[in-house]
């Protein structure tokens, strides 16, 4: 049982940490490293990151310069980024490359706002389904003799209270990002 309790707080925390990492990701009208990490760049037959192959920095609020170790693929880092879906065409001057971040309009913040409470409902939609999984889990081993009544009530109460932390943490990271994206 406890290990049942102990692999649901780390699904539970697993659930945090991914959606911290989208947050990072998110546009919120200043220059910010993380919105490269998923693009990739073919670098000698191989899919790399550009933080692998190139210098990321951010030399003012609202600009990110990209200078890859190798100008030879300065052009295919450029390419990627196009390809991708940020929606900021780089500028290239022959050997580094700059995103220049457009000042968010009050309707895009707005939009934002909606896409991150999304990803925040997304994220306990999670950790209630990892909640039921292990709730499940409880009966059977219940059913099965496994377990007492009382430590089955126990168990479901120490996963109840994981539930609460995880899904009240995800409310102060919606919280947080959504104060970011509006101040900006």
């Amino acid at each position: 049982m406890n290990n049942l309790i102990k692999d649901s707080e780390t699904k539970m925390k697993s659930s945090c940490d991914r959606l911290n990492s989208e947050y990072a990701a998110i546009q919120a009208g200043r220059a910010n490293p993380a919105v490269l990490d998923k693009i990739t760049v073919d670098y000698y037959g191989t899919p790399t990151p550009i933080n692998q192959i190139a210098a990321v920095s951010i030399s003012e609020a609202r600009v990110l310069v990209i200078q890859p170790w190798d100008v030879s693929i300065l052009n295919a880092v450029e390419k990627a980024i196009q390809k991708s879906d940020i929606g900021i065409n780089p500028q290239s001057d022959g050997k580094l490359l700059r995103l220049i971040f457009p000042q968010l309009t009050e309707e895009r913040r707005r939009e934002i706002s909606k896409e991150v409470s999304s990803m925040a409902e997304n994220s306990k939609i999670a950790i209630r389904n990892i909640r039921r999984d292990a709730m499940d889990k409880l009966k059977i081993m219940k059913k099965n003799s496994e377990i007492t009544e009382d430590e089955q009530k126990k168990g479901e109460k120490k996963i109840q209270d994981l539930t609460d932390k995880y899904c009240a943490e995800i409310e102060e990271l919606c919280k947080v990002k959504t104060n970011q994206v509006m101040s900006m």
